[in-house]
């Protein structure tokens, strides 16, 4: 059925209609429908109850996002020429997938430079502004400091070595339930909920498996459907899953109308297209999934007066991985969350020097130990060989090997010394790296219209020449040896905190959206998500997309109680 048969044929209307269901999008649904607004979210990805992520090499190779070739799963990978990124799918968004950490922007990182001479950002609000906002945020999420600190080697690893460089090191908040409220930490304790949540299963305390960014099949991750988005539907929003929106537009009756396509994978029918209505549209597909959406509607001729800076301000907020190997000390990085704790660098702007940026341990689950040791297969091979024929030969002469417990042999034969897995510490880096990336649409060899991103690395040389030199001196301390990403050494990086593409601004000329996230010459339209970042926010910037969606709530809110009686 074609779009424009589908345009007389509206399904429903709603208050507001929310795309994505990530940091933005999670924390908008649970404010709207709080406060009495017919909600109805659409997350083109699908429900994860504890026990649905996938751990078999069958079916994780199934675990990624391409419809077009009948992939429905979480990971969805976005290259460029200069930058690759990585988001989520599925209900919760980002939050199934990122490290739990929850960071407020430094106060004087809310930059305030002159756009009109040569500036990269102005940010429109500060940090007043969100206090109230990242207070409730903290308290939604259950923010929780790491308990096992004092037992965990890779968090004692960096603590050490920031002790010894002089460094400001420090456990943040994480969105991780350690313990019931009030009770000391116990690893699989059942947690203790007010509501059931929307999957209507129980969830257990932190187990300390690493498997944080691959989805927590426990529960112990506090992601935004256990919280945000459960209470949401306790209010009565309508939570649709599998819904992919196509495009996008203002009705012509007032309001905006919205296509989207929903999937059917184990039907005959493998999708059919909708369309919808909504006073009010609030878009949270994530940087490069709003940028991306915005782009083709308005290519479409359906946003005109749409802001020029469009597809500008595209941050990697400063992110960067690489490694610490062979150190002197144990480290296990899948003991525990894959981020326990953090160095802080200051910026120029706050007494540092150059462009600020935080460090972090990074973890990683069980089984990438295993694969690890895999590399080391030549040397236990010929382990084996020895130990095989020494027992052959014994067992000919019949005199039988000389000691009758072949417990420890056994155990340097198939493990050997386990260097490799027992002393890597991934470092994870970001900051403030400069926003001047360039995102808009190109053609395919197939004639569609595909996301582009162009970004100068020259100007970031001093920033993460600085990031690449505290990792080393954090190698060096711990007698380890420093390996850069491969990639880096092909002048490319990867992003897993894409930022940028619908700014906000204190005008048309400086963004696209306001700073309450109202896109300029369309009212009732918001943009709630990374994209609206006018830069980097530093720190792991899931807590502030949070507390940025908190505050745009109060205006959507305030919209609605103004006039409840628009209709398309």
């Amino acid at each position: 059925m074609s779009v424009n048969n589908l345009v007389s044929k509206v399904e429903n209307h709603y208050d507001a209609v929310i795309i994505g269901s990530g940091f933005g999008g999670s924390v908008m649904a649970y404010r709207l429908a709080e406060a009495g607004l017919n909600v109805c979210v659409l997350e083109r990805g699908k429900k994860y109850p504890p026990g649905d992520f996938p751990r078999s090499p069958d079916k994780m190779k199934k675990n990624f996002w391409d419809p077009k070739n009948n992939l429905y799963g979480m990971f969805d990978i976005w290259s460029f020429r200069d930058i690759a990124a990585i988001v989520s799918s599925g209900l919760g968004g980002g939050s199934l997938i990122y490290a739990n950490v929850l960071i407020r922007k430094p106060e004087k990182w809310f930059v305030k430079e002159d756009l009109q001479k040569g500036g990269y950002e102005y940010w429109p609000v500060q940090l007043s502004d969100l206090e109230l906002h990242y207070d409730r945020v903290e308290t939604m999420l259950n923010a929780q400091t790491y308990p096992y600190n004092n037992n965990t080697p890779k968090t004692q690893a960096l603590q050490f070595a920031a002790q010894e460089l002089n460094l400001d090191w420090y456990l943040p908040k994480l969105a991780v339930t350690f313990a019931n409220d009030g009770q000391p930490p116990v690893t699989g304790e059942p947690i203790e909920e007010k509501h059931r949540n929307l999957h209507d299963r129980t969830r257990y305390t932190c187990r300390l498996c690493g498997e944080c960014d691959i989805g927590c099949n426990y529960g112990s991750k506090n992601t935004l459907d256990y919280n945000y988005l459960s209470e949401a539907k306790r209010h009565g929003a309508e939570l649709k899953t599998l819904c992919e929106v196509n495009y996008f537009a203002p009705h012509d009756g007032g309001g905006y109308k919205i296509n989207y396509c929903h999937y059917n994978p184990k039907e005959e029918v493998e999708k059919s297209e909708h369309v919808i209505t909504a006073n009010q549209l609030i878009l949270c597909a994530g940087a490069l999934g709003s940028t991306y959406l915005l782009l083709k509607s308005q290519k479409r001729g359906s946003f005109p007066h749409i802001s020029k800076q469009l597809g500008t301000r595209f941050s990697g907020n400063g992110d960067l991985i690489n490694f610490a190997l062979k150190a002197n000390r144990k480290i296990d990085g899948s003991y525990g969350p894959v981020i326990t704790s953090t160095i802080h660098m200051p910026d120029e702007l706050d007494g540092g020097e150059g462009r600020g940026f935080y460090l972090q341990d990074a973890g990683y689950p069980d089984f990438v130990n295993w694969m690890l040791e895999m590399t080391e297969a030549p040397g236990s091979i010929r382990r084996q060989l020895i130990f095989i024929l020494r027992w052959l030969w014994a067992s000919i002469r019949k005199t039988g090997l000389v000691d009758s417990n072949l417990s420890e042999e056994i155990s340097e034969l198939v493990f050997g010394k386990t260097e490799l897995s027992s002393t890597l510490l991934p470092l994870l880096g970001m900051g403030r790296d400069i926003p001047d990336g360039i995102m808009k649409l190109r053609r395919d060899k197939k004639g569609n219209d595909q996301l582009d991103i162009t970004q100068n690395f020259q100007n970031d040389r001093a920033y993460f020449q600085r990031l690449r030199q505290t990792m080393k001196d954090v190698a060096q301390k711990l007698e380890a040896q420093y390996i850069d990403n491969p990639i880096w050494f092909l002048r490319q990086t990867i992003a897993a905190h894409p930022l940028g593409g619908c700014p906000m601004g204190r005008n048309k000329d400086e963004g696209v959206v306001n700073c309450h996230g109202e896109v300029f010459d369309y009212p009732g339209f918001f943009i709630a998500d990374g994209s609206v970042m006018p830069g980097p926010v530093g720190p792991n910037p899931s807590l502030t997309i949070a507390a940025l969606s908190d505050r745009f709530a109060d205006q959507v809110i305030k919209n609605y109680n103004k006039n409840t009686s628009l209709k398309p």
